[in-house]
């Protein structure tokens, strides 16, 4: 039975609804949805999740939204969260190919989207989302009228030698061990680290609320990666980085980049972004990768930009709830 987990500081949203929804290759996530809080809806908001990530976490930020007045869907990609594994250690953070992940959004936008949601449906993707949503609108399958990228995974500033680490993984993964740990990987995730010089979040409030959340939901949030994850991550970053391909990207798209980002080199998201047509970037000085986590002052100040972007349509909603279950 699908749940969602909840903790004393992260209680669950209340009025949601869980769905279960198969991906076209037969691998099962977890969906959740919420109406807005408000009598008109302003249209819908997906969250597109980083690496790691489960649903539990956003719960500030679902709050964040409908209050706003938006409806709002959140999924775990395949490989975290409760959603479906394709490696037998669940603590693994998998994906066999990247393009998998379209698989999974293609999944929730024909099974909740389309079918449930407010109109206009717009993304809001962190780190390796961002990726998989500028992926999606180079490409064309993105299912969304803008999106906002919060520390988008363009390149990574965590590994010390890219090229290396990029080169290693694809001779790794050739030789048949992408379903293996990074070298020196573990099970341990990363969000219940210790907050002393942790990479995700300065609030150490928030960060104490996602490792509780983390904690929870044991496995669903996942340690390190495997090496076919990683191969696909540099494949998808060194493929944005292509002068031609970011300036072939028109989605009105606002990219929010952490000042202070120890996880993903915020100075090659700038350069990026500058290329994308319709792009707005603004960095955040002081926020580290985690910024819908950060402190009161970074959040406002991101809140203020995404109102500014994301004016929404404002109309009566109709949509009902369908065939979800309460969550």
């Amino acid at each position: 039975m699908l749940t969602l987990g909840s903790t004393p500081d992260n209680p669950v949203p209340p009025g949601g609804a869980l769905k279960a929804v198969r991906t076209e290759d037969g691998v099962e996530l977890r969906v959740a949805h919420w109406r807005p809080t408000t009598r008109l809806v302003k249209g819908t908001v997906c969250l597109l999740q980083g690496r790691a990530e489960f649903i539990e976490k956003y719960y500030e930020t679902v709050g964040d939204l409908r209050g706003r007045g938006f409806a709002v869907v959140a999924f775990d990609w395949r490989g975290q969260g409760e959603s479906q594994r394709q490696v037998a250690d669940a603590h693994k953070g998998h994906v066999a190919r990247f393009d998998d992940y379209r698989r999974d959004l293609k999944a929730v936008e024909e099974a909740v989207l389309r079918p449930l949601m407010p109109y206009p449906h717009i993304g809001l993707a962190h780190s390796m989302g961002g990726a998989v949503a500028f992926t999606g609108a180079y490409e064309g399958w993105l299912p969304f009228s803008r999106i906002v990228t919060v520390a988008p995974m363009v390149a990574l500033r965590m590994v010390r030698w890219p090229a290396g680490a990029s080169a290693l993984a694809r001779i790794l993964h050739r030789l048949g061990l992408g379903r293996r740990y990074i070298p020196f990987g573990t099970p341990t995730s990363i969000a219940t680290k210790p907050f002393a010089r942790n990479r995700l979040s300065s609030d150490p409030v928030r960060y104490a609320r996602n490792a509780a959340a983390a904690r929870a939901v044991g496995a669903g949030a996942v340690g390190d990666p495997t090496i076919a994850w990683l191969a696909g991550a540099f494949r998808t970053m060194r493929r944005l980085r292509d002068r031609r391909v970011a300036a072939s990207i028109a989605i009105p798209a606002l990219v929010v980049g952490a000042g202070a980002d120890p996880v993903c080199e915020t100075r090659a998201t700038e350069r990026f972004a500058r290329l994308v047509r319709g792009a707005h970037i603004l960095v955040l000085p002081g926020a580290r990768h985690e910024i819908l986590s950060e402190t009161d002052a970074i959040r406002d100040d991101f809140w203020a930009a995404f109102d500014a972007f994301v004016p929404g349509t404002v109309v009566e909603s109709t949509r009902t709830a369908g065939a979800y279950t309460d969550a």
